[in-house]
């Protein structure tokens, strides 16, 4: 500072302690001590939230920086400006004056400024007769040159930090994505295990970090989700390996299975009550001329169409009830008693929204026929799910159906996709 006395403010301004040691420090510059202005004036932005400013009390600040006529912040050149609020106000973008003061008070408070005010309170300077600057009044930036490398320290503070929290986000990204990868997997492959439970477990831990989040606990999270990856891969490895060692077994064991004999229909609701048709007479197996033709028909169909067939049941895996239902909420008002909490609910289900989506109980039976009785509730359900972006029911369905047989159809994406979207962490963020 150009005098060594105390200098206290105009008006009605009381003088605190802070002005005090802000003023006390400002005259410990160090001599020929000098450093590039905007230089400082970035390392202030970046250590904004540790300065305890806000970024319109930096836009005044650069206006100040603006009034000073030398490039590096030095004693030799004087360290006061002298800008009227009106000066001020133009090269803050037009900022009423009334919130410039308030902010000019925010960054002397913050220990970034210090007013040095005339007799009058008035911002001018008195120059000598060779034009030379005797003495200022105005606003002193001797507490930016005192406080410089204070000011850089915290500024690389701040970018560390901002680093360290950039990187754990890429962290977790990754292994959030590995474990939904790995989880959709193993859906898709059919491993042996609860993944109804592990995928719910998953979203749990997605759902506990908030919106935004601290370095901590983004840090927790990762934690938590390497723990279930690394879970996860190890029982994967250990069905490979148990699947190695036992191929053949496997094989023989899956093709007895396919080999069942038993129709696929016996293990679904019926269509539909046909008019006149008592439950006696379905419990009989006493059936109207129409049923009679389509058993007549499905027996005369080819040997190859049921091997087919079979082999398009084998190929699709069948998923979690827990998992359709997630994807696929509402399909659980068209259960019994409006709830689903067996596959023979959710088959009984898919029979009613098949009636009403517009249907044929052809192309249901052949869908079921093809990819199996809960496979093509499941499919009726996505249906359902997406009956608004869907022109027709019962041609998606018989498309699907063709696709399965042919083995170019997988339910585990479609019901993934549903799931992502019907998740309750999208439903908090919409």
């Amino acid at each position: 500072m150009e005098s060594g006395s105390v200098t206290t403010p105009f008006g009605r301004r009381s003088m605190t302690l802070g002005m005090l040691a802000s003023q006390a420090a400002a005259r410990k510059i160090e001599p020929g001590q000098s450093i590039d202005k905007w230089k400082l004036y970035r390392a202030l932005c970046e250590a904004r939230p540790l300065l305890g400013i806000t970024d319109r009390a930096l836009a005044i600040l650069n206006a100040l920086l603006s009034f000073y006529p030398k490039g590096e912040l030095s004693e030799d050149n004087g360290l006061v400006v002298f800008p009227s609020n009106a000066q001020l106000s133009l090269r803050a973008h037009g900022m009423a004056e009334q919130t410039i003061r308030r902010h000019l008070a925010t960054l002397i408070e913050a220990g970034l400024l210090i007013r040095k005010d005339s007799p009058n309170g008035k911002r001018y300077a008195r120059k000598e007769q060779g034009g030379e600057l005797r003495e200022a009044f105005g606003f002193s930036l001797a507490p930016l040159l005192v406080r410089a490398e204070e000011i850089e320290r915290l500024a690389a503070e701040v970018v560390a930090e901002r680093l360290h929290l950039q990187r754990l986000r890429e962290r977790l990204t990754l292994c959030r994505r590995d474990v939904a990868k790995l989880i959709e997997m193993a859906l898709e492959e059919g491993a042996a295990g609860d993944w109804s439970a592990i995928h719910l477990h998953f979203r749990n831990v997605v759902e506990q970090l908030p919106r935004s989040p601290s370095a901590e606990q983004i840090a927790t999270t990762l934690d938590e989700m390497e723990m279930l990856r690394e879970e996860i891969v190890n029982q994967l490895e250990m069905q490979v390996k148990t699947h190695n060692q036992s191929g053949n077994a496997q094989q023989t064991e899956r093709h007895i299975q396919n080999s069942n004999p038993q129709s696929i229909t016996e293990l679904e609701p019926a269509f539909e009550t046909k008019q006149g048709e008592t439950a006696d007479d379905r419990s009989k197996g006493r059936v109207g001329p129409t049923e009679q033709i389509q058993k007549v028909e499905r027996k005369s169909e080819p040997v190859s169409r049921a091997n087919a067939a079979a082999s398009a049941n084998a190929a699709l895996k069948s998923f979690p009830l827990g998992l359709v239902l997630q994807a696929c909420p509402e399909i659980t008002a068209y259960g019994p008693q409006g709830a689903i909490g067996t596959w023979r609910d959710l088959m009984a289900a898919a029979v009613v929204v098949r009636s009403m989506l517009g249907v044929s109980p052809s192309a249901y039976e052949q869908a079921c026929e093809i990819m199996g009785a809960e496979n093509a509730a499941t499919v009726m359900a996505c249906v359902l799910e997406r009956a608004g972006h869907i022109t027709s029911a019962g041609g998606y369905l018989r498309d699907l159906t063709r696709r399965a047989e042919k083995g170019e159809f997988a339910i585990g994406p479609m019901l993934m996709a549903l799931a992502r979207i019907n998740s309750p962490v999208r439903g908090k963020a919409g």
